[in-house]
């Protein structure tokens, strides 16, 4: 089964997308901490997000820069080659649900 659920600090305001489809996607990145125990110290892994239709309405208008989220998903990964020829990999969460956490007021 393809799921996880992460939480963490919206890197940038949520960018929001209508297609002449109908459909809207919502794409912003996610700051999730960890613990580096070779290190000793915090690291930060860096998450792409797209959220689809009703829940994307929901993301672009109340993800803003530093606001704590949960999402939980699937984990997708997208190939292609770039105008040079190289062979280029993405990964990225496709969200099922986006929650807000925190206060508003932690965003500011």
């Amino acid at each position: 089964m393809n799921s996880t659920v992460i939480v963490g600090r919206a890197g940038q305001d949520a960018e929001i997308k209508y297609f002449e489809s109908g459909k809207v996607r919502t794409t912003f990145s996610l700051a999730v901490n960890r613990w580096d125990s070779k290190t000793k110290a915090e690291v930060t892994d860096w998450f792409n997000i797209d959220v689809w239709d009703k829940q994307a309405e929901f993301a672009g208008e109340y993800i803003k820069k530093g606001r704590l989220v949960a999402v939980d998903g699937r984990i997708q990964t997208n190939k292609w080659k770039d105008a040079s020829g190289e062979e280029r990999e993405r990964f990225l969460i496709v969200a099922n649900n986006v929650r807000l956490l925190g206060s508003k007021r932690d965003a500011e």
